[in-house]
């Protein structure tokens, strides 16, 4: 007998490899690595990290009806970023990323761990025939569940691997 795999499975996989990347990313770096920019408005690597990590946090929630990790399980505090607990890095200007500073890896990794888990944890309840519920109506055509969910993996996919671009180039 065959599994079937489900459109859920799949982006769950998807979920999954990006946390193993961003994972892969933090690992071992300092705050001062976390925060380098390699050019005068390049996007370090911690705030990619936490600029993908919020995203994902943002869109699923609201996906969801729930709260935003973020905010909801204390994570806003923990950062003591200087930006409003709204804030999710889009439309930031370089001045603002240039604010992020003097977070850890290990922060950084346990709230992508955390959102990660309640993603997981959506996509697990998930009904396939649920994917085709709109859930933005502001577009022309609106974002079914299924567009936004395979959005976020793309923005976090790219954001992931422009964090492993910049490792790189610090490293070498």
């Amino acid at each position: 007998m065959t599994d079937t795999v489900t459109s859920t499975d799949l982006l769950a996989d998807a979920f999954g490899r990006i946390r193993e990347t961003v994972l892969e990313v933090l690992d071992g770096l300092d705050e001062e690595q976390l925060a380098e920019r390699v050019g005068p408005h390049a996007n370090p690597i911690g705030w990619l990290v936490w600029h993908l990590t919020r995203i994902q946090d943002d869109h699923v929630a609201d996906v969801a009806g729930t709260e935003h990790v973020w905010t909801g399980d204390g994570w806003y505090e923990r950062f003591g970023l200087p930006y409003p607990p709204s804030a999710h890095g889009y439309g930031q200007s370089s001045r603002q990323v240039g604010q992020f500073r003097g977070v850890s890896a290990e922060l950084l990794a346990g709230y992508h761990e955390a959102v990660h888990a309640r993603t997981v944890a959506f996509l697990d309840g998930l009904k396939a025939s649920e994917l085709s519920r709109i859930v933005d109506d502001s577009w022309d055509p609106p974002v079914t569940l299924a567009v936004r969910l395979v959005s976020v993996v793309a923005d976090d996919l790219q954001h992931v691997g422009q964090a492993a671009y910049v490792r790189g180039l610090l490293s070498g």
